[in-house]
C-alpha cells in the first residue's frame, strides 16, 4: 500500500471545518479536512499552530492534534474554551463549514517509539490534550508500553474524554487512570485538591532507566511539579513537557 502525503506547512493555511462535537460544557473537538490520502507530518505530542484575527489584531495560540497520529482525510483539536482565551473563543465561534488558518506541524515534547517501557503523563484540565495523541497512539499500536495518567481537574464535569480513559482502563491491564479533583462531589473515591508528591509516588512508574513522564497543565502547576517530580527522583531528561 503506498503512503500518502504527509502535510506540513510553514505558512498559515486555511483547513475547512468539517464536524464539531461537545467533550464538556466548555471543550469541543473539532475535525477539519484534509485530502482523502493526506495525514499530518508528526509524531505522537506534535503541534500545529492557529491563526486568528480577532478585533483587528493577529493572535496564534499552539495546540496539539487529539486525533491519532497517522489518520488520513482528517484531523481533530480538541479545544477547552477560556473566557480570556482569544484563539479558543475564536476556533468554538467557528461553524462547521468555515475555515481556520492553521500552520505545521511543529516538532513538541513528542512520544518516540520505544523511548520507555513505562510511561506517566501528569496533566492538568486541558493539558490533557498532547497526552491523547500518546495514550491514543500506544494503545492503537498495542505497544508493549505500560501507562499511568493522572489527571487533574476542578470538578468531574470539566474531565475531558472521561469516558474514553475509563474504557481503556477497562479494556487494558496496561493503562492506569487516577483522577484528581479540586471540588469533588460526594462519595468521591479517588484523589481530592492538589497532586502531592505522596499522590504522584503512588499513582505513575517508579524512575527508572525505562520510564519517561510527560507533563502539561497550567504554568504554575507545570513548575511546581517539575519540582516535586526532580525531587521524587526522575531524572530531567526523562521530564518532557509537550
Amino acid at each position: 500500500m503506498a503512503e500518502g502525503v504527509r502535510i506540513r506547512t510553514k505558512t498559515p493555511t486555511p483547513y475547512f471545518l468539517s464536524a464539531r462535537r461537545p467533550e464538556t460544557h466548555d471543550t469541543a473537538t473539532f475535525r477539519f479536512a484534509l485530502p482523502a490520502d493526506a495525514t499530518l507530518d508528526m509524531l505522537p505530542g506534535d503541534y500545529v499552530t492557529v491563526h486568528a484575527t480577532v478585533n483587528g489584531k493577529t493572535v496564534k495560540r499552539p495546540y496539539t492534534p487529539s486525533s491519532l497520529v497517522g489518520t488520513t482525510g482528517w484531523f481533530e483539536l480538541t479545544v477547552k474554551r477560556y473566557a480570556t482565551g482569544l484563539v479558543s473563543t475564536y476556533v468554538h465561534d467557528r461553524r462547521v463549514g468555515e475555515t481556520v488558518e492553521i500552520s505545521g506541524p511543529h516538532t513538541g515534547g513528542h512520544w518516540v517509539d520505544g523511548m520507555a517501557t513505562r510511561v506517566g503523563f501528569i496533566a492538568g484540565g486541558s493539558g490533557i490534550t498532547p497526552m491523547v495523541s500518546i495514550i491514543r497512539w500506544i494503545l492503537a499500536k498495542r505497544l508493549p508500553v505500560e501507562q499511568w495518567l493522572v489527571f487533574a481537574n476542578k470538578t468531574e464535569a470539566d474531565i475531558i474524554l472521561r469516558e474514553e480513559f475509563e474504557r481503556a482502563a477497562r479494556e487494558h491491564p496496561t493503562f492506569h487512570c487516577y483522577h484528581v479533583l479540586g471540588q469533588p462531589p460526594a462519595g468521591w473515591s479517588m484523589g481530592v485538591g492538589r497532586v502531592t508528591p505522596d499522590l504522584l509516588r503512588a499513582h505513575l512508574p517508579p524512575p527508572g532507566p525505562g520510564t519517561v513522564l510527560f507533563l502539561c497543565g497550567p504554568p504554575p502547576m507545570v513548575d511546581a511539579l517539575e519540582g516535586t517530580l526532580k525531587a521524587l527522583g526522575y531524572p530531567e531528561q526523562a521530564i518532557i513537557l509537550p
